[in-house]
């Protein structure tokens, strides 16, 4: 799979900027009062750091000359030295507050990018990068309002302090500034090489992430493949790539502090030597040479500056890698209800669609009778699928429209197309605490536990249910299921949810034939009557049908009933792997032969 950034074009990486910026900005708001509390505190706190000086050497001044308030400033000396501290410990509190909302309002805004957009466009990125989206890089940008605070604060003492050595001394503030320009240099060259080097980490963070995912996910094909090393080799394959852009992030912001760390005290000695001749002049005092070189030490904080920025330049190409979840495209639903009562009858005008460039579905315009049972067929790569999502609203086409009793389905709103569309697929994603909870599991009210048992029996999972140790109550961590079962409990929620239209994309191909049967009766008898359209693999399936669709290269071939294809059509009958007497994948000889003998 391919890197994650490597998937977004030139043109996509400034509208992933903005709308990273646009996120963290909407982050700060979500806890405004406590951002703007933290970089009270801290402002508060940095003028504090810079009245101490001055404070500090006044009072040395006083006491040398026992002047009366002397004990007085002393007093005042402790209580900056207190308010100080305090404010900062104030100013730590709050950032981990605002960090923690911060964190979770950006994984909000990820998390509801990814799920109001198609499922295909989800896909684009793999599961392990998608967690790494919005976990570990969610809680780096999540520092950025608190940092940015801090960093704010973080430029008073230096820019404060060199305008208090002017204030104490003209010519022992120019002996500072001499150094400041190299000081420029030392940030910026620090900005620049810190953001490369973080934007590569993460990319390459993502990837391994997505692969060990892929991974875990694949663990029993992996072992029976024996390709253990080879996957291992695979996931790490980028690991000394990701060490080397760690050590250069350290290397960078080692060889920034050492510089600065080299530069400081040459910045300190000039103060010293320039305060010393001007004390020896009688220009200024003891306590003013002292203010001053605590004033030195305040203008070379860089220190600080250093890393507030680090955190802002980290958190800002962390946010990147979540704000990507929020530039895929939405699947906006409209403000139309589907008239009551209708019967489900559903139209497809010369709808397309468009993968990788590539046209998958063409043209398909088509009718369906309301409360009518169709059947998709079609050979492997047809479009099955994709039209069972297209015709759910899963995801729109990219021409034409689909209309459902009427009304177009971009326009309906997002409530009645979920109410009223239902879909069960071949490898169901089972949702909730406990076996009921999972059948139950969908938009709008909850159902009962009657409900819940009703839509169990049709699906034919009602007997296994029974026998797991706590029923419908056990816990499905505590529930070992085969495939089949799993995808019984998908059906069971399908139909405990059925509206008017119901699509099952390959949603049996897991049972036995006996219980796809027995799903199929109770899809025509047991379940809210409505259109249901399935994707068919079985021969059984689409002889059952009231219409069969067939699918041959994302057109479509033919409509009309499986009797009718099948007597006339050697080609629908090869879709099945069958001539009228071999056997359709999932289905023995007899009941091909039977299916055959039904159509004719």
């Amino acid at each position: 799979m391919s890197p994650p950034d490597e998937a977004l074009d030139a043109a996509q990486e400034p509208a992933v900027g903005r709308s990273a910026d646009r996120a963290l900005v909407a982050a700060a708001r979500h806890s405004g009062g406590r951002t703007a509390a933290v970089l009270g505190c801290a402002v508060a706190a940095a003028v504090a750091a810079l009245a101490e000086p001055a404070v500090l050497g006044h009072t040395l001044d006083l006491l040398l000359r026992r002047d009366p308030s002397g004990p007085v400033w002393t007093l005042w000396c402790a209580a900056v030295i207190a308010a100080e501290v305090a404010l900062d410990s104030a100013a730590a509190r709050l950032t981990g507050e605002v960090d923690g909302r911060s964190t979770a309002r950006l994984r909000r805004l990820g998390l509801a990018g990814l799920l109001r957009t198609a499922p295909h466009h989800a896909a684009r990125h793999a599961p392990g990068e998608t967690a790494a989206r919005l976990t570990a890089h969610a809680t780096e940008a999540g520092k950025v309002p608190a940092a940015v605070a801090h960093a704010v604060a973080a430029l008073l003492p230096p820019v404060g302090a060199v305008a208090a050595l002017f204030v104490i001394d003209v010519w022992t503030a120019l002996a500072f500034l001499t150094g400041v320009p190299l000081l420029v240099l030392l940030l910026r060259a620090f900005t620049r090489d810190t953001r490369t080097s973080i934007a590569r980490y993460q990319q390459v963070q993502l990837a391994t992430a997505g692969r060990l995912v892929e991974a875990l996910a694949g663990a029993r094909t992996i072992a029976a493949a024996g390709t253990a090393d080879r996957e291992r080799a695979r996931i790490l394959a980028q690991l000394p790539e990701l060490a080397a852009m760690g050590r250069r992030m350290w290397q960078v912001f080692g060889g920034t502090t050492a510089r600065s760390a080299a530069l400081m005290p040459l910045l300190l000695y000039a103060v010293i030597a320039v305060g010393g001749i001007r004390l020896s002049a009688g220009a200024i005092g003891v306590g003013e040479l002292l203010a001053a070189l605590r004033y030195a030490g305040l203008a070379a904080g860089v220190g600080a500056v250093t890393g507030g920025l680090a955190a802002v330049v980290r958190g800002r190409a962390a946010a990147r890698r979540t704000a990507a979840l929020l530039e895929l495209p939405v699947l906006d639903h409209g403000r139309a209800e589907l008239p009551e009562d209708g019967p489900g009858t559903l139209e497809l005008r010369g709808v397309g669609v468009v993968r990788a460039g590539a046209t998958v579905l063409h043209d398909v315009s088509l009718v369906i009778p309301g409360g009518s049972t169709v059947a998709v067929v079609g050979r492997s790569g047809a479009g099955k699928t994709l039209f069972a999502a297209v015709a759910g609203r899963l995801t729109d086409p990219d021409a034409g429209e689909v209309l459902l009793d009427g009304v177009p389905l971009r326009e309906v709103t997002a409530q009645a197309l979920r109410r009223e569309v239902g879909h069960a697929f071949d490898r169901p994603v089972l949702f909730g605490d406990t076996v009921g909870d999972a059948i139950g599991f969908g938009s709008g009210p909850p159902p009962g536990p009657e409900e819940v048992r009703v839509a169990a029996r049709a699906a034919g999972a009602d007997p296994f249910v029974r026998r797991l140790p706590h029923g419908y109550r056990t816990r499905l961590a505590d529930a070992p299921m085969s495939g089949g079962e799993v995808q019984r409990l998908g059906l069971a929620r399908a139909f405990c949810h059925a509206g008017r239209l119901l699509v099952l994309d390959d949603a049996t191909s897991s049972l036995d034939t006996v219980t796809a049967r027995e799903v199929e009766r109770a899809l025509a008898h047991r379940i809210r009557p409505g259109t249901r359209i399935v994707v068919a693999h079985r021969l059984s399936s689409a002889a059952r049908a009231d219409l069969v669709v067939w699918l041959e290269d994302g057109r479509v071939r033919a409509v009309g009933s499986h009797g009718e294809l099948w007597q006339h059509e050697p080609a629908y009958r090869a879709v099945f792997g069958a001539d009228g007497t071999a056997g359709a994948e999932g289905e023995t000889a007899t009941e091909t032969t039977t299916a055959a003998e039904a159509a004719r």
